[in-house]
């Protein structure tokens, strides 16, 4: 008995050793780097839209912005196979990414800051894209270092103070701006008050390039492409395929205006997947014709895909689905929450108060506790818990829309829901890691993270109209009910396929 007491307490010191390590502490300054520009896309940007008067629907079509998060697959081979010029012999090929991340996500808030929305909605929307496309390639780059930089056993860990990181940024991002608007507003809307908040921002992605400046190269990584001009037709290929893609995504015709909510996605995925096609042809017929060497197209583009399938055969389509629709509940949620709570009453100071800092400290608990259970109890068991309390928290915030605003009640539904939402990214993060190849890190890691966005995003966007339809609480509890067939799917993905986690003994 006295022996396994011991154990036990060996174990957790050397759990806690592993929370404090050199390598975990650089990964919460990236985690932080990696979370503040997201907001500044979605729920701080939405605030900004609502006070320059945005219709609601348009404010929501605005989380569309983040959608390089969900085709981050597109271009993370390049990152895999291409050396960066000049950067790349100096700080290694993973490091000169993330500098070069870190400084085109600065460019991209400073440009934003200098835009109007309620006179120029097109050039903010451009701003939006920018941060969200810059922050993608941050993203990709963190996460391919994160899982080359550590063993499986680590990555657990890792994932706690990624997201604990990542959700102090937030925090910043999210009540920081608002805090500072409201310090610096007055009752009528002023473009310049939040084109400071955002240049303010901007100065805070420092924090990342100090990480970055300060972490060392991972020693484990996949193949670059030496040749420079195989790495320029790559680039060239690239390229084109994202002009093909843009240029057939803008002819499409448009959306049929009598045309639901639920239409309009099909309609506008329909669209989108003709856009990728093409996209995907002309890189193969450039791999045909011999403009990209066949073995580099296969390397950069095919062959982190079908190791994946290789891999698991008949079970990744499995997998697949479970990724695309783990998160589905608290993003789509998630677009339209600061909305209700403007439209509950509250004001930007006590949403920035309640919302966002208490909102900080639940989730930061759920993600280590998250982290922490996933390495004692396996993964799957800490997915299946986390999708489970994802979905029952957003019936929360459906009782909280039938109520009169309350702050006592705010601060108990938004503790619950972050608790959970921590708990769940963190377990989410681990089962991602556990099932990437260091071959192709950036590349796998990205599609699995691409596919987790694209199908709620693009549902994200409807959220507006959503409400509009059905009511609050009709939408709190539509989201609850989109998290049950992922009990299922997690529960069938464990029986096919146990990840190799480093679960604790």
């Amino acid at each position: 008995m006295q022996s396994d007491i011991a154990a036990r307490a060996e174990r957790w010191q050397d759990t806690l050793a592993l929370l404090l390590s050199a390598r975990s502490l650089r990964m919460l300054l990236l985690g932080f780097s990696s979370g503040l520009p997201i907001l500044l896309v979605f729920s701080t940007l939405s605030v900004w839209l609502f006070e320059a008067g945005v219709k609601r629907d348009l404010v929501t079509y605005f989380s569309w912005a983040g959608l390089a998060y969900g085709f981050k697959f597109v271009w993370s081979p390049l990152i895999d196979r291409i050396p960066l010029p000049f950067l790349a012999n100096r700080m290694g090929h993973r490091r000169a990414w993330l500098l070069f991340s870190q400084l085109c996500i600065i460019a991209a808030m400073l440009f934003t800051a200098t835009t109007d929305p309620a006179n120029s909605l097109t050039w903010t929307a451009y701003g939006a894209v920018a941060i969200g496309f810059t922050s993608a390639t941050q993203d990709i780059v963190i996460d391919a270092y994160r899982i080359e930089s550590a063993p499986p056993r680590m990555q657990a860990f890792l994932s706690a103070t990624y997201v604990a990181g990542y959700r102090i940024a937030m925090l910043t991002a999210g009540a920081g701006s608002l805090w500072l608007a409201a310090w610096l507003g007055t009752e009528t809307y002023n473009p310049e008050i939040w084109q400071t908040v955002y240049r303010i921002m901007a100065c805070f992605m420092l924090v990342g390039i100090v990480a970055t400046l300060i972490s060392p190269e991972p020693e484990v990584g996949g193949d670059v492409a030496s040749d420079k001009t195989v790495q320029l037709k790559l680039f060239l290929a690239f390229i084109a395929g994202v002009y093909g893609m843009v240029y057939i995504f803008g002819e499409f015709p448009g959306t049929p205006k009598d045309f639901g909510p639920f239409a309009k996605l099909g309609f506008n995925s329909l669209r989108l997947f003709a856009s990728l096609g093409v996209a995907g042809l002309i890189i193969f017929v450039l791999a045909k014709i011999k403009f990209v060497p066949g073995g580099e197209a296969r390397k950069s583009y095919i062959e982190p895909f079908t190791d994946f399938i290789s891999r698991y055969g008949k079970t990744a389509m499995v997998i697949l689905a479970l990724i695309g629709i783990y998160r589905i509940s608290d993003i789509v949620m998630g677009a339209v929450a600061n909305l209700f709570y403007l439209e509950m009453g509250f004001s930007k100071a006590q949403i920035a108060t309640y919302s966002k800092f208490y909102g900080l400290i639940a989730t930061i608990a759920g993600g280590f506790l998250g982290g922490i259970l996933a390495s004692r109890i396996g993964v799957m068991r800490g997915l299946f818990i986390g999708a489970l309390l994802a979905a029952a928290s957003n019936l929360l915030f459906a009782y909280l829309a039938t109520q009169d605003a309350n702050l006592n009640l705010l601060i108990a539904v938004i503790t619950a829901d972050n608790l959970s939402a921590g708990f769940a990214v963190a377990s989410f993060v681990a089962y991602l890691s556990a099932l990437t190849n260091v071959t192709f890190t950036a590349t796998q890691y990205a599609l699995f993270s691409s596919i987790m966005l694209l199908v709620p995003k693009a549902l994200a966007g409807y959220a507006g109209s959503i409400v509009t339809a059905t009511g609050y609480p009709g939408f709190f509890i539509f989201t609850a009910i989109l998290g049950l067939p992922v009990l299922v799917l997690v529960y069938w993905a464990g029986k096919l396929a146990p990840v190799d986690d480093g679960q604790a003994k």
